[in-house]
């Protein structure tokens, strides 16, 4: 952290800021003060007359609605039509586009080429428009813009060959995740994507290209790399070499779900607590989850409501489980039995497999592993664990040595903002 900034006030507007991550970010940049400023649109006019901050940043939806309020804008923020950094400078408003280096930076960590190839971005707002400066400062051959008014299928069809997607649009953000506005399958030369989304890990446009081996990568590196480009504009002085590496790694460990997958008494939830506590993180037990949702426990739906009408009720609960960012989730024995489920654990998770032996598990208050033993019930079932998987920690049978076992592994897993490689 640069030190010095203590007396500076700086922020960011939008109009739905909930859970930025930029707060963190420019903590671990320097030291002065970063608010976060929702404002909506019938606000912007009396902020931007009379700005709070000595710098700020602007994202959605306002990056070009910025503009006629500043007295000046850097060459590229103007060539691009969109600011993303504005500076107070005696009264004075500078404006500057500190995404452009982000996103560039976004590229080259993916290691996605564009030179010669054809690109397709999503959306029309400003980060689409620095998307498209980028791509075509970086050789690609063609940029399209795809906006919400075109007839998608129509047009769409007419770019079937686009080797290089972008989504700039919100569309899969949190708090509506797995949702998305591309549908990989119709650009079979599709190469190389990325989606400047960073809450969720993985929107359901980046899990389908994880799904099919297609390098992509979330937007996460470059909300970090153009906070620090930001906080050059800000206080003049350079960002510390490596700290956008270093600072993508850390937002990104801090903001995975860990996900606790196995065999009906297992230990999940004893074990998740103390994981929890070790890690300082909220324990959220699924089970738990599920009566809350649905007013009945999973035991009585599956007893009086049948195992496929409970696995509908269960999913519901993952899905919104999946949601959270930095907890501990102790899942149901059987999630694994709906490959559905596998999308809502990862999009946000590092899903450990705990295994205990079969002959220590105990069917006492659990209709499934009542009615099929419990070597059947695992011979159903290992398969979709070991799929489900990032980690595989066999139970000490001691919890606190479990867990201690877990945080091992955590701490030695990937974090990487890049997928499908």
């Amino acid at each position: 952290m640069k030190t010095g900034y203590k007396n500076m006030r700086c922020g960011l507007i939008g109009e739905h800021l909930g859970h930025s991550f930029s707060p963190q970010i420019h903590a671990y940049l320097a030291d002065y003060s970063y608010e976060l400023c929702e404002l909506a649109p019938s606000e912007l006019d009396g902020f931007m007359k009379a700005p709070s901050f000595d710098a700020f940043n602007v994202t959605i939806p306002y990056k070009k609605d910025v503009i006629p309020y500043l007295d000046y804008i850097s060459p590229e923020a103007k060539a691009i039509g969109a600011v993303n950094t504005v500076v107070n400078k005696g009264g004075k408003l500078y404006g500057y586009n500190t995404d452009y280096f982000g996103f560039g930076y976004m590229l080259t960590l993916a290691g996605i080429d564009v030179r010669g190839k054809s690109a397709l971005v999503f959306g029309a707002g400003g980060t689409s428009l620095t998307a498209c400066a980028v791509l075509r400062d970086s050789g690609a051959d063609s940029v399209t813009v795809v906006s919400r008014a075109d007839n998608y299928p129509e047009f769409l069809s007419k770019h079937s060959d686009a080797q290089i997607i972008v989504n700039t649009t919100p569309v899969g953000m949190f708090p509506k995740n797995l949702v998305s506005a591309i549908d990989l399958s119709m650009f079979p030369s599709c190469e190389g994507a990325a989606d400047v989304i960073f809450n969720p890990a993985r929107t359901a446009f980046v899990l389908s290209a994880e799904e099919k081996g297609i390098p992509v990568v979330n937007g996460l590196p470059m909300l970090v790399a153009q906070a620090a480009k930001a906080f050059e504009f800000f206080t003049g002085d350079r960002y510390k070499e490596g700290c956008i590496d270093a600072i993508t790694e850390v937002i990104g460990k801090q903001t995975r779900n860990v996900v606790l997958v196995g065999m009906p008494s297992c230990g999940k939830s004893k074990v998740g607590k103390i994981l929890a506590e070790k890690l300082g993180r909220p324990f959220v037990d699924a089970d738990d989850e599920f009566t809350k949702m649905h007013g009945i426990t999973p035991a009585e739906a599956i007893t009086t409501l049948g195992e496929n009408r409970f696995r509908e009720m269960e999913h519901l609960t993952v899905c919104e489980l999946g949601k959270q960012s930095g907890s501990v989730i102790a899942c149901g024995g059987g999630v694994v039995t709906r490959e559905y489920n596998y999308a809502p654990l990862h999009q946000n998770g590092i899903i450990i497999f705990l295994e205990r032996d079969l002959d220590k598990l105990s069917s006492k208050g659990r209709p499934i592993s009542q009615s099929t033993s419990v070597e059947e019930l695992y011979k159903k079932r290992i398969d979709a664990y070991h799929r489900f998987a990032d980690i595989e920690i066999h139970s000490t049978e001691i919890p606190e040595n479990t867990a201690e076992e877990m945080i091992k592994a955590l701490d030695a897993a990937n974090y990487s903002c890049v997928f499908g490689k």
